[in-house]
């Protein structure tokens, strides 16, 4: 899979600033988007998400750069894009308001293309580091996984996703069956491989698929484009690998777990992030309860209701 070009979104009702930096941004290796309007570079900013903003101060009556600049800064989905006002104003004040707002570079009409260049690659890169730090921060140490705090940040964003073009999406909480005893038994060392391994599996999964170490021996995976039934499927192929997994020096060993699934669907019209994943950790207890033996299953949460007491009375601690 090629890697993908920064992205550059170009905000002036200019159309020969369009065509000239077209021209002369050609040979660097970005994504040039253009819009014309205060109002289209504010929608594009928000679909786009692009990587650098070159912002002209001055757009349309409707609004001028700054008030452009604000709304970007003040927008959760926008305010981490690199700004760059272009002006051909140079006094003083307009830079320090700009930078006051959260812009990172000023550069003056009629402006040295190389200079843009310049400053271009090196707000691209200073966006590349953040990125790469930011998702160093979300990484679990231990298993490589997604950490808990990226897990709730992406859940949001694909929830939003999903509602928004009505498509379906659900998602898998599972953890290890009597992690404790194994721990206790065979000493945390190998505690530790069986979470290592388990992580392994889950991450093996489908493309689309985001798994997330949840915490402790609780593991979470999101599942875009998934109905119930399919993420039902999905989850019992992480429950047969790891039940067939075989454990040197340890070779009747079988590990177990135990998985509960559940979708956006069966959260109703106005379900939130909190709904879902209390579905999902329903169905998780039921798994774990002692009807049926308990454990080594998957359960969904169909018929379960956001907000009532889904869980198992006898699955209300999970050792």
């Amino acid at each position: 899979m090629s890697k993908q070009l920064p992205r550059v979104l170009l905000i002036d009702d200019e159309e020969l600033i369009h065509r000239l930096l077209k021209i002369r941004l050609g040979a660097e290796k970005i994504e040039l988007q253009g819009a014309y309007t205060s109002s289209e570079g504010l929608q594009m900013a928000r679909e786009l998400q692009p990587d650098v903003i070159l912002l002209d101060l001055r757009i349309d009556e409707e609004m001028d750069g700054l008030q452009v600049l604000q709304h970007i800064k003040g927008n959760e989905g926008t305010q981490r894009i690199a700004v760059i006002l272009i002006s051909g104003a140079s006094d003083t004040e307009h830079r320090v308001r700009a930078l006051d707002l959260g812009a990172i570079d000023f550069i003056s009409k009629p402006f040295e293309v190389t200079e843009l260049r310049a400053r271009l690659r090196g707000a691209i890169r200073l966006q590349q580091t953040i990125r790469m730090l930011e998702q160093r921060a979300q990484v679990d140490g231990s298993t490589g996984l997604w950490n808990r705090s990226y897990f709730d940040q992406r859940l949001r964003a694909e929830i939003a996703e999903a509602r928004r073009h009505e498509r379906p999406l659900s998602i898998v909480m599972t953890d290890i069956d009597h992690f404790k005893v194994l721990n206790d038994t065979h000493g945390h060392l190998f505690g530790d491989k069986v979470i290592e391994q388990y992580a392994t599996i889950l991450s093996r999964g489908r493309a689309s698929d985001i798994a997330c170490r949840f915490g402790g021996d609780e593991f979470a995976v999101i599942l875009p484009h998934t109905t119930l039934v399919e993420a039902k499927d999905v989850a019992e192929r992480y429950r047969i690998m790891l039940r067939e997994q075989v454990w040197p020096r340890h070779d009747t060993l079988i590990v177990t777990a135990s998985l509960g699934v559940a979708d956006l669907a069966s959260c109703g019209e106005g379900g939130r992030k909190s709904d879902l994943l209390t579905l999902a950790d329903g169905a998780l207890l039921v798994a774990k309860g002692a009807e049926r033996g308990g454990r080594d299953r998957v359960m969904t949460c169909e018929g379960m209701v956001p907000g009532e007491n889904v869980g198992h009375p006898d699955a209300t601690h999970r050792p």
